[in-house]
């Protein structure tokens, strides 16, 4: 789920411009948020949520990713994903894990029968600790 946030001019509650959800399992969500500063400066928030076990709400982790280090973010990551690739798991088939990328007009788990409980418009601030 992508979506893009149109409300560019005042964006005092920090509001997501873009976000990217990526569900990673039955209790772990990523999410790729998009946020402007006051200046009209952009940065990227990474955050992982995992449902906890007790079912009682979730734990979440952030990362603020800035500018000035978006390239040595992605070659930093391309280069440790490419050599578990490559130089760890050379045989291992890692396209076999596409399955699990959400059909986005409709939210269902491709190759599951299971539905997103999030909305598609939802965010990781949408989401109730």
């Amino acid at each position: 789920m992508a979506y893009e946030n149109k409300n560019f001019g005042d964006n005092r509650n920090n509001e997501s411009l873009f976000s990217k959800r990526i569900k990673a399992g039955k209790r772990r969500t990523y999410f790729f948020d998009v946020r402007s500063t006051r200046g009209n400066d952009y940065f990227i928030t990474i955050t992982e949520s995992k449902k906890r076990f007790d079912d009682n709400g979730y734990d979440r982790h952030k990362m603020f990713l800035y500018k000035e280090d978006f390239n040595k973010f992605l070659n930093a990551l391309t280069e440790t994903v490419n050599y578990v690739k490559t130089d760890l798991m050379p045989d291992f088939d890692f396209d076999a894990y596409n399955h699990d990328q959400e059909n986005e007009e409709t939210g269902a788990v491709v190759g599951s029968s299971e539905v997103s409980e999030a909305a598609d418009n939802s965010s990781v601030d949408d989401w109730k600790m």
